[in-house]
């Protein structure tokens, strides 16, 4: 929790102290572990841990593509919008289905959200998605019964130049 960053309040350990403490040397291969062992044991805090320590090391997101695609629809965790943030720097079209998904699923936790800030965040993760997928993707949510869906969708329809 160390590494964990609050409003109006730091860090209180860095990347090397942590990895000094568990005995590592990388930070990635630290958090991939962390992370295939949250998953494993079904641990929401843990999943949470490793997504922290993939931040503070700076470490890499293409490993993580197949686990966080896996554990994105799993209901028993909340790191549903970083994931699809994480996701989203991929820039692959292999992610198109589960952001798809984010902008149709709402999870449980998430139900007050009003604002869809999940579905924007994987709108916005589609828009800068080069290739045939994403844009079809789009053209199908530019319908979406959703106004905040469909308003996205159009906005990243036209930024790609595909209205």
């Amino acid at each position: 929790m160390g590494l964990a960053v609050a409003p109006c309040s730091p860090p209180t350990r860095t990347i090397d102290e942590v990895l000094a403490h568990f005995g590592e040397s990388d930070g990635g291969v630290m958090a991939f572990r962390l992370l295939r062992d949250a998953m494993e044991r079904r641990d929401a805090d843990d999943v949470e841990m490793a997504l922290i320590v993939h931040a503070a090391a700076d470490a890499s997101v293409e490993e993580f593509l197949e686990p966080l695609i896996e554990l994105f629809p799993a209901e028993w965790h909340r790191e549903h919008e970083d994931i699809v943030s994480m996701l989203g720097r991929l820039r692959s079209p292999q992610t198109v289905p589960t952001l798809v998904l984010a902008t149709r699923w709402v999870p449980e936790y998430l139900d007050w959200d009003e604002n869809r800030a999940l579905a924007v965040k994987a709108i916005w993760a589609l828009g800068a998605i080069p290739g045939p997928e994403a844009r079809e993707a789009l053209e199908g949510l530019r319908d979406d019964e959703d106004e905040i869906i469909r308003e996205n969708a159009v906005k990243q329809l036209a930024r790609r130049g595909g209205l």
